[in-house]
């Protein structure tokens, strides 16, 4: 039995028209890594990163070159039927940077703003300022983005040396989280008070470390109802970052912690830079807040099934089902929930394609080399010979076409 996650209540904010937060689905971002300033090369990631399902995506805007591209960016979007909300994450220079290019902000439909990274001393207040001061201008919402590795220096060392005269000091690690939940709290305290509304403020704290995050998101949300987006900083490469990441997003968005993801991977050489939001993806749907593809199930493979044939079907059949997403997304509504199985014997194989939508279970070694098809847990043709593959393929299709849509 599948027991619904209750999310924390939090407010909503709107992000070029995508609801974050009050309730609304956890959405997925993701970030470009391409020269902001290459505006032919960074519409065409951006699209691809559309296409596979990010929802909002964030451009670095570090230099005046780069910050002049956003609009074109834009422009160069629409033009291919894509409205992806974009977001400009700026550290250092971002008062500077919108002062001379205003058009920025105004095609840009949130800032992210690093409270360490804004400036030092006396400049830090004003620089914030003039940022919040563009945001309110332009009605757009900002996050309000900490990290652990850009912590505010000044902050930290003050609250170092208040532990410094506790009679029984917090370990330094414990007071490296404290500090980084203050800042968020205070940064988004002094941006209300300059005017941005509360439902205009996202916030986040971003750590490396699995158990650190839980921990930081867990107080974080006790302590405020802003929206927060969640996401394991340099989570890492391969294996590695996707495990940390959905290790660590798993837990806090199955307590109701969250209103948007980012999985932030090193891509290998040679990968898409979609591969990020697909495992957000997986993130989420596996835990069944929301679904993006139909998920095909196979059986791992034993001795029963020396044959490799499940295993090559099961992967064609999923990247086929991704694939045909981005035009299926809006022809079929509710493909999305469909489940197809790929089992390789007969021992858990009828059973499980009976419990997919469309299953099939493939011969075992030794097993009489047929394969039936069921739909819907009912048996509805046996497959043979050499074509098994794209006859399945057909069937789901025609399952597709059948079942969902119109």
């Amino acid at each position: 039995m599948t027991h619904p996650v209750i999310r924390r209540p939090s407010r909503r904010v709107m992000v070029g028209g995508v609801p974050v937060g009050g309730g609304a689905p956890v959405v997925v971002q993701s970030m470009t890594n391409t020269d902001t300033a290459d505006v032919a090369a960074s519409v065409a990631q951006v699209y691809e990163l559309w296409r596979a399902g990010s929802e909002l995506v964030r451009l670095t805007v570090n230099t005046v070159e780069a910050a002049r591209a956003v609009p074109a960016i834009r422009d160069g979007l629409a033009a291919r039927g894509c409205t992806v909300p974009l977001i400009g994450d700026f550290h250092f220079n971002g008062h500077k940077l919108l002062a001379e290019v205003p058009e920025c902000a105004e095609a840009l439909a949130k800032l992210r703003i690093n409270p360490g990274n804004v400036g030092r001393g006396a400049k830090r207040d004003d620089q914030f300022a003039t940022l919040i001061e563009f945001a309110c201008r332009y009605d757009k919402p900002v996050r309000i983005g900490v990290n652990w590795g850009s912590l505010d220096p000044e902050l930290l060392a003050r609250m170092m040396d208040d532990n410094g005269r506790r009679a029984e000091p917090h370990e330094p690690e414990e007071v490296m989280r404290h500090a980084l939940i203050a800042s968020a709290l205070e940064s988004a305290a002094r941006a209300e008070e300059l005017g941005l509304p509360g439902d205009r403020i996202i916030l986040s704290c971003k750590l490396s470390g699995v158990q650190d995050l839980i921990r930081v998101y867990r107080d974080l949300a006790a302590r405020c109802d802003y929206a927060l987006h969640l996401g394991l900083t340099e989570a890492g490469i391969g294996s590695k970052g996707i495990v940390a990441s959905t290790a660590a997003l798993a837990v806090l968005l199955q307590e109701g912690i969250g209103d948007t993801i980012r999985v932030s991977l090193t891509p290998r050489p040679g990968e898409p830079r979609s591969t990020e939001v697909q495992v957000a993806q997986e993130i989420l749907q596996t835990l069944g807040l929301r679904s993006f593809t139909p998920m095909v199930t196979a059986c791992p493979g034993c001795g029963r099934t020396t044959s490799t044939f499940f295993q090559k079907l099961a992967d064609d059949i999923q990247d086929w089902l991704r694939n045909q997403m981005p035009v299926w997304r809006g022809q079929y509504p509710g493909v999305e929930d469909m489940s197809v199985a790929v089992m390789g014997c007969v021992v858990n194989g009828p059973g499980e394609s009976k419990h997919a939508n469309v299953g099939i279970s493939l011969p075992g070694s030794n097993e009489t080399p047929v394969a039936p098809v069921y739909e819907d847990g009912v048996k509805t043709v046996t497959l043979k010979g050499d074509k098994i593959a794209e006859e399945f393929q057909a069937i789901v299709e025609n399952y597709v076409k059948t079942h969902y849509g119109q």
